[in-house]
C-alpha cells in the first residue's frame, strides 16, 4: 500500500521523524529527554521495536508504556527496566562499549562535529561572564566520548554552525586530523549524523568535515548552505528526504507526546 504523507507537520515533528528513521533496530541507545526521546519512542513504535533505551539516571531497557518521561530521573524511566543501578553504572555501560548510539544535542557545532552547550561569548577572556551562559554538558560529553557512535539533533541556523566554537563541550572529530579521537583517548567512533531542521548531515571519511546527505522538505542545497556558517561538502548523491507520513504524525501527536511537552504543535513548517 502506498504511503500517505502528512501535509500539516511542524518543524519539530519533521526533525523527530528524521531522527527516528535514522535509528536502527536492536541497538542500545543512550539519550536524554526531549526530542531525542520522542524520536526513540517513534522508532520503537514503527520500524525498530528492539531498541534498548538507556537513561542517564541509571535505567536500562525500560518500557515507556506509562507515558513519556519528562526528565532522565522521571520514575517512568524505570518502568519494567532491565536493571536500575544508578548514574555511574549507566556511564560505565558506555565506557565498556555497550552503548551503540548516543543521541545528543547542542547549541553550536563546528565542521568536525564538536559541540558547544556551555557558553556563547569571548573565551577564554570572558569565561566567568559570557554573553550567554548555556546549560552545560550534563551527560552529553561522556556520551560523545564513549558511545560507539553519536547522532546529533539541533536547530539549523548560521549562528549555530560556526567554523570555530565558543567552547568545546562535547568532542566530535576534534581538529579532523587522522586518529584525532584515538590520540585523545576517546573510545567511541564519533558523530555519524547531524539531524537538523533543514537537513541530514554526515562527515567525510577522509577529512572528517561535515557533508550534506539529504535535504528536508522545503529545503534546497542552496538554502542549507546559506544557513550554515562554514562550507559544507556537497556530494553528488544528495537526496530529498521523504516527508512524515500520516501515521508518524499521528503517533507523535496522539500517542507519544499528546500534551506537547516536547513537540509543540504551533510552529508551522
Amino acid at each position: 500500500m502506498d504511503k500517505q504523507y502528512a501535509t500539516d507537520f511542524t518543524i519539530q515533528e519533521m526533525i523527530v521523524v528524521a531522527g527516528a528513521r535514522t535509528l536502527p533496530d536492536n541497538k542500545v541507545i543512550f539519550a536524554g529527554t526531549g526530542l531525542p526521546l520522542v524520536a526513540i519512542t517513534l522508532a520503537q513504535l514503527t520500524h525498530a521495536p528492539g531498541i534498548v533505551p538507556v537513561f542517564e539516571a541509571g535505567a536500562v531497557g525500560p518500557s515507556l508504556s506509562r507515558g513519556l518521561p519528562l526528565s532522565v530521573g522521571d520514575s517512568r524511566t524505570t518502568n519494567k527496566a532491565n536493571y536500575l543501578l544508578g548514574l555511574n553504572s549507566a556511564f560505565e555501560l558506555t565506557q565498556r562499549g555497550f552503548a551503540d548510539i548516543g543521541f545528543i544535542g547542542g547549541a553550536e557545532i563546528d565542521p568536525y562535529g564538536n559541540l558547544n552547550s556551555t557558553m556563547m561569548g569571548a573565551f577564554p577572556d570572558n569565561y566567568q561572564s559570557p554573553k550567554t551562559r548555556l546549560p552545560g554538558s550534563g551527560g552529553a560529553s561522556d556520551m560523545a566520548c564513549s558511545c560507539e557512535q553519536t547522532i546529533i539533533i539541533m536547530v539549523h541556523e548560521p549562528r549555530r554552525f560556526n567554523e570555530k566554537l565558543n567552547y568545546v563541550t562535547s568532542p566530535g572529530y576534534l581538529d579532523g586530523s587522522p586518529n584525532a579521537r584515538w590520540n585523545a583517548g576517546l573510545v567511541g567512533q564519533g558523530p555519524q549524523r547531524v539531524i537538523t531542521t533543514k537537513a541530514i548531515l554526515g562527515f567525510d571519511d577522509d577529512t572528517r568535515r561535515m557533508k550534506l546527505i539529504a535535504t528536508l522538505p522545503g529545503e534546497t542545497v542552496r538554502s542549507i548552505q546559506d544557513a550554515t556558517g562554514f562550507k559544507l561538502i556537497i556530494p553528488d548523491d544528495v537526496y530529498a528526504f521523504e516527508p512524515p507520513t500520516v501515521e508518524e504524525i499521528h503517533l507523535i501527536r496522539e500517542v507519544i507526546d499528546p500534551k506537547g511537552y516536547f513537540v509543540k504543535k504551533t510552529i508551522k513548517n
